[in-house]
């Protein structure tokens, strides 16, 4: 409506102009400046409203990485794997395909929290930008019988997305509950190409959260442990091929025998490690400071002592990790 009423002023300014020659010089310089104005008011509107352009969406490497050295806890292997992955992906102009992680591990040792510190360093609305979309298996694709529908209306909707801006993110998250076949319908955006029928996808990031793979890593971490060796001593290689093997492999998985793994379009699986006693009061002081607490260290240690750990005896690994703490932490202080 604004705009309309300063096309409306600049004609009659034009109008005015030609009747009265005495107001030409004021009627030209108004016009420069009406010129002025219009050729800038788009750009304007770009710093008000979010837009697929740098300066709504730009990669912080500093800040991802003191977020994942300051804020995860127990991850050395995910955070460094992260932090390389991103960078090197964000790095290059030209990608030959989307960013693709695939993240293991058992529920609250910080995955869906990963995916968060990546969004909040890419783009300046974090997960409540328009360009990041979150997909919940239970949620978005609850019934079997409806596979068909969900498999066209999946590929529609990254198709739309990433057309809108290629730039996108996508995470899907209870990847162990989703239906097997289903994720194959996306397998063309995640492959080589440079477009299909016109949209490139090759500037995206699809990222999976799942359970799935889970026992393999809580075993490398027990074993380990057994050995007498350092939890940082774990690498990659340690896990990686195991864990996408059982995920290939497990029909619960929502990976089930899926093109993504055959045709190796999955850049990482990483792997999040179960937690130990002192990560759960690491992330119970953090939570302390987030509800406005000063940190409690006794507090923390009481709400920790009573949650489950394994093996039963020692102790070390916690069976709810991180999840549970902010609600449980609500009856401590």
């Amino acid at each position: 409506m604004r705009l309309t009423c300063w096309l409306v002023f600049a004609g009659c300014v034009s109008v005015t102009a030609a009747i009265e020659p005495i107001s030409t010089s004021i009627a030209v310089g108004m016009a420069a400046a009406l010129t002025g104005f219009l050729a800038s008011y788009q750009n304007v509107l770009y710093y008000f409203h979010e837009c697929c352009r740098p300066e709504w969406i730009s990669y912080n490497k500093t800040g991802l990485k003191y977020d994942l050295d300051t804020k995860l806890y127990g991850q050395h292997v995910a955070a460094q794997v992260i932090l390389k992955a991103v960078t090197g992906f964000m790095k290059n102009e030209n990608p030959k395909k989307p960013l693709v992680l695939s993240l293991h591990g058992w529920t609250g040792t910080g995955k869906n929290f990963v995916s968060q510190l990546i969004a909040e360093n890419l783009y300046v609305k974090g997960m409540s930008s328009s360009f990041v979309h979150l997909f919940t298996a239970t949620a978005h694709f609850p019934h079997e019988i409806h596979i068909d529908t969900y498999k066209s209306q999946l590929q529609e909707w990254v198709r739309g997305n990433v057309s809108n801006c290629p730039r996108s993110m996508f995470i899907f998250d209870e990847m162990d509950k989703m239906h097997p076949g289903l994720i194959d319908s996306i397998k063309p955006y995640l492959d080589f190409y440079d477009n299909l029928n016109g949209v490139s996808y090759r500037q995206a990031i699809f990222i999976f959260l799942s359970n799935a793979g889970g026992e393999n890593i809580v075993q490398v971490a027990l074993d380990f442990w057994k050995d007498g060796r350092e939890r940082e001593e774990i690498q990659l290689k340690d896990l990686e091929t195991a864990l996408s093997l059982s995920v290939f492999n497990n029909k619960n998985s929502g990976f089930w025998h899926t093109s993504l793994i055959d045709k190796n379009l999955v850049d990482f699986f990483v792997p999040f490690l179960p937690l130990e006693y002192k990560h759960i009061i690491q992330c119970g002081l953090a939570e302390m400071v987030t509800k406005g607490h000063a940190p409690d260290k006794k507090v923390v240690e009481t709400m920790a002592s009573e949650l489950n750990y394994f093996p039963k005896e020692e102790r070390v690994f916690s069976m709810q990790g991180c999840k549970v703490i902010p609600s449980r932490l609500d009856f401590y202080v």
